[in-house]
């Protein structure tokens, strides 16, 4: 996830220097520290501690159901960032 991959052409181009991290069945310090960092940053954005769906538990027929809901939701929630904006 911390790599961009660029298609040009029957070309790849890979973007970024992170080395993606192998799985283990021990925890480790700089990973744990790393995920914290990343959490708090997402958390440092406009909306980063919203997810703008209410809270409850939601039952859905089908995973298009529940992405319809889900879109909704942000599309509210969006709208209503931005209208406290002005």
């Amino acid at each position: 996830m911390d790599k961009v991959v660029i298609l040009l052409k029957n070309s790849v181009i890979i973007v970024g220097k992170r080395r993606e991290k192998t799985i283990s069945w021990h925890a480790s310090a700089e990973a744990f520290i790393e995920g914290v960092q990343f959490n708090e940053s997402l958390h440092s954005l406009p909306s980063g501690g919203d997810t703008f769906i209410p809270k409850g538990v939601y039952f859905f027929k089908t995973h298009q159901e529940a992405d319809q809901h889900r879109d909704k939701c942000l599309v509210r929630g969006m709208a209503a960032l931005a209208a406290s904006r002005l």
